[in-house]
């Protein structure tokens, strides 16, 4: 065995930085490569599974963050349709 490893090549549950300390560029960044892992088929079902459900949280705040923008932008009209 070789005294040189570390760990036993599983990640552990705190693998992942929670997703709502994510920004936008952040969550989408790893979607992405969370769907390049998945497609390429790779893993066993457990495995696969769990980063499933981590794409699935990273979908949904990357659309907190774009409602959040949205928001943001339609209040910005409102403003201005006021002001005029």
């Amino acid at each position: 065995m070789n005294d040189n490893v570390v760990g036993s090549g599983e990640a552990g549950q705190d693998a992942f930085p929670d997703v709502h300390t994510l920004s936008y560029e952040q969550a989408r960044n790893e979607l992405i490569e969370t769907v390049k892992i998945l497609e390429l088929g790779q893993m066993g079902l457990d495995e696969s599974l769990k980063y499933w459900e981590r794409g699935e949280a990273l979908a949904r705040r990357c659309e907190e963050h774009l409602d959040g923008a949205a928001r943001r932008v339609e209040d910005a009209l409102g403003k201005a349709e006021n002001n005029s």
